[in-house]
């Protein structure tokens, strides 16, 4: 099970922080990955980090703004946004993939477990 938080309202140019905690013993076996979902539109890949890191990968969106990073010894993977623009308002899912990450991201079907989803607010 995952289960994300950290999201909320925020003025454009803020910052915020989520959160995904996984229960069990085996985070770290997974790629971990970061999606969005905005009112009308599909989800899409924001960001994703190796199984036991450090390779990281980015949508050219976020790129330069968010940072993806992982505690292993959390059971947690981060998504730090800054310079928020109102158009990252979406609910962003954590992911986990069996796939290691350590080559190339894995696609979106390669996750096997999602998060319910935290709302992420960016005001103009």
């Amino acid at each position: 099970q995952l289960v994300e938080s950290g999201g909320g309202l925020v003025q454009a140019g803020g910052s915020l922080r989520l959160s995904c905690v996984a229960e069990g013993r085996t985070f770290s076996a997974y790629c971990m990955g970061w999606f969005r979902q905005a009112p009308g539109m599909e989800r899409e890949f924001v960001a994703a980090i190796a199984r036991s890191g450090p390779r990281t990968y980015y949508a050219d969106s976020v790129k330069g703004r968010f940072t993806i990073f992982r505690d292993d010894a959390k059971n947690t993977v981060y998504l730090q946004m800054n310079s928020l623009k109102p158009e990252d308002t979406a609910v962003y899912y954590c992911a986990a993939s069996f796939a290691t990450g350590w080559g190339k991201p894995p696609r979106t079907s390669e996750y096997s477990y999602w998060g319910q989803g935290t709302q992420v607010t960016v005001s103009s």
